[in-house]
């Protein structure tokens, strides 16, 4: 943006009809309404840099550090089950909000997308990525994982474990949850029974 001086020198050498520009540029900067003026205002007045210097500060950052308990909008996390998957301080054994078929299909889906390139769509190990000569997880039909709590596998997902890293930062909580809801599912439907299907549809298997 051209400063109030250098716009005058540039009208008092430019010809007329740049005058007349240069006037309609000049309203421009200044705005033609109270808002827009406020505005501009707002543009101009005095203030630091992201990481500039500040010698009003002892330690001359303009940038404060957050004082001590700050806790930034959304990121109150009082629900230890919910975010940690502990509960007494042991893996939970139960899952912190009612399990229902949207947050199983919702599993479903964000285990085909982060899950299955290792651990294979019937989480027997045998992903893609394992066919292409990567380190073959253990299957979640073995008689430890189909022991072990929701909560282990929680911690699993958050931390990482063996050569998993940690999938934090990129699967929420909520999601997290939901996974462990559909491998409890495929450990079940790998595992399952005849008597273990609901009555009304155990006889249309038998008569297939």
């Amino acid at each position: 943006m051209m400063s109030n001086r250098k716009l005058a020198n540039w009208v008092k050498i430019a010809h007329p009809a740049r005058l007349v520009l240069a006037l309609f540029m000049a309203m421009g900067c200044e705005g033609t309404t109270d808002i827009e003026r406020l505005r501009q205002e707002m543009y101009n007045q005095s203030r630091f840099e992201p990481l500039e210097k500040n010698t009003f500060f002892a330690d001359q950052r303009s940038s404060r550090p957050w004082i001590k308990g700050t806790v930034a909008r959304g990121h109150l996390r009082t629900d230890a089950h919910l975010y940690t998957g502990m509960v007494d301080g042991n893996p939970a054994e139960t899952f912190p909000f009612p399990i229902t078929r949207d947050v199983i299909l919702r599993g479903r889906e964000r285990y085909n997308i982060y899950c299955s390139p290792c651990h294979g769509q019937e989480g027997d190990g045998r992903g893609m990525v394992v066919r292409r000569g990567m380190k073959q997880p253990p299957s979640y039909h073995i008689e430890r994982l189909q022991n072990e709590t929701p909560g282990y596998f929680f911690d699993v997902m958050t931390n990482g474990f063996g050569a998993m890293y940690s999938y934090a930062s990129r699967i929420k909580p909520r999601d997290r949850w939901a996974i462990i809801a559909y491998i409890q599912a495929l450990q079940l439907s790998q595992n399952a029974t005849l008597d273990d299907v609901p009555a009304d549809a155990r006889q249309r298997l038998e008569n297939e």
